[in-house]
């Protein structure tokens, strides 16, 4: 989805030819840095095409490089540019690779890359920074605007074009009839009753409306009235005010979805991506961990009490799907008491499983569940089946985490909160904290899980029994 898609249909001819221009410089003045003369044949203009129609292609998928007003900031135009001529890199060094073809001196590619990059930066900060200075000091305000309501929505719009685009857009006011939080009353110009009269005897331009969008009539009234007296009605959508509830804004294609909840992992490229690293973590540890660490703690367990090394037991997966859950054995065989769970000072546990229990190390074998796809690395952990009939009847969102795969380690327990659930309060925060993880999922937010978990398990955690 393009971050802004108000931008002239000009410029997105006229600045890439720009870019051209001056990436035929860089590549002349490459030719003479690395050969000593100006001239420009063989290979060189072949490679030019290619070099330049490849960039004109990626910079067009790139929308906000083109823009020259202050809804980009110099940093982010920057960012936007080093990233379009890195990803330019890749795919021309792996077609050249793929198509087998003749290769230029390393020395030269490297200047053409060095010298086109400093020129389109250098060119596009130049015309941004000469039209931010035309429209500060010799044009008026594109739009003088103001903005129906003082929500969330119409404050988020007022702080994003005031710190983005303050000399491009004036801002003349809020209309409101709720509550206005104190820091705002300075800038509120009257009620929704007064809006009309101030648009007549003042010059704006623009009415953004940031209410709940059930406030149809109100909505069809002010959009005539703008039609009428030749103003742009623009419609700011509210959707926590009219769903009450805190909502997410997902594209398909430039098609707008709500969603009640924010999901990443219910997008497709964040489930490959979290899949892909499953496996390549898990087949990690069992090719490399488990040849030396599981023959020693087997024989380690058989020795302490007799009974099989390994534990299976059905636990609840995603959308409440039982699967095989395996373990280091790490209590007696002979309690007879599977489904009640662990306690402090247990009588069940035996002495080689309490150590087990305390560097998490009886939780190994679930790296197989991990690649055969039961469970992921990072994940709220799969509890047993009577606690999942127990806490779905009074923890009313407790169902809410099993829309993803279990984990081996989860956000709930690095933050303190696994072993014994009796006392009050204590499943309701576990589960709070697995509905953050999940709304807040990032790569990063795993890798930051996992490496708590392993600092965890060298220091021993306290609550493990």
């Amino acid at each position: 989805m393009e971050r802004y898609r108000h931008y002239s249909d000009a410029s997105r001819i006229v600045l890439p030819v720009v870019d051209v221009l001056l990436i035929l410089g860089a590549f002349r003045l490459a030719g003479y840095i690395t050969a000593g003369y100006w001239s420009f044949d063989g290979l060189y203009p072949a490679l030019y095409a290619v070099f330049a129609m490849l960039w004109w292609i990626l910079s067009g998928h790139y929308a906000n490089i083109y823009r020259v007003d202050k809804l980009i900031t110099y940093p982010e135009k920057l960012l936007y540019l080093v990233r379009t001529f890195l990803l330019h890199a890749v795919l021309l060094m792996a077609g050249a690779v793929l198509l087998d073809q003749y290769w230029v001196p390393a020395r030269y590619l490297l200047s053409v890359y060095s010298l086109s990059m400093l020129a389109v930066v250098g060119g596009r900060f130049l015309l941004t920074f000469g039209y931010r200075q035309y429209v500060q000091y010799l044009s008026r305000p594109v739009s003088r605007y103001v903005i129906v309501g003082v929500g969330e929505s119409g404050q988020s719009l007022y702080r994003f074009l005031t710190s983005h685009d303050p000399d491009g857009n004036e801002f003349a006011g809020f209309f409101a009839d709720e509550p206005v939080p104190g820091g705002l009353r300075p800038l509120v110009r009257g009620n929704l009753a007064d809006l009309k009269s101030y648009c007549q005897r003042s010059h704006v331009d623009e009415i953004y409306f940031s209410l709940p969008l059930d406030r149809r009539d109100l909505i069809e009234d002010l959009s005539g009235f703008a039609d009428q007296h030749f103003l742009a009605f623009r419609i700011v959508p509210d959707f926590s005010g009219t769903v009450r509830k805190d909502v997410s804004v997902y594209f398909y294609d430039h098609l707008p979805i709500l969603t009640i909840r924010h999901e990443p992992l219910g997008i497709r490229t964040n489930q490959l991506l979290k899949r892909l690293f499953d496996i390549g973590f898990s087949l990690t540890v069992i090719l490399t961990v488990f040849p030396f660490i599981l023959p020693i703690l087997a024989l380690i367990i058989k020795i302490d009490s007799p009974g099989p090394v390994f534990f299976k037991q059905m636990r609840p997966g995603k959308r409440n799907q039982l699967f095989p859950c395996y373990k280091l054995r790490t209590m007696r065989t002979d309690h007879g008491r599977t489904e009640l769970q662990a306690t402090k000072n247990d009588v069940r546990i035996t002495r080689v499983g309490a150590y087990l229990r305390k560097y998490n190390l009886d939780e190994l074998p679930q790296f197989f569940n991990v690649l055969l796809g039961h469970m992921s690395v990072v994940g709220p952990r799969p509890n047993m089946i009577s606690q999942l009939e127990e806490y779905s009847k009074h923890i009313s969102q407790y169902q809410l985490r099993h829309a993803v795969p279990p984990g081996i380690t989860g956000y709930a327990q690095v933050n303190g909160y696994r072993g014994e659930t009796r006392e009050a309060g204590t499943m309701e925060k576990r589960v709070e904290y697995d509905l953050k993880y999940m709304e807040n999922w990032s790569f990063g937010l795993d890798m930051k899980i996992i490496g708590q978990t392993v600092w965890n398990m060298v220091r021993g955690e306290k609550n493990a029994y």
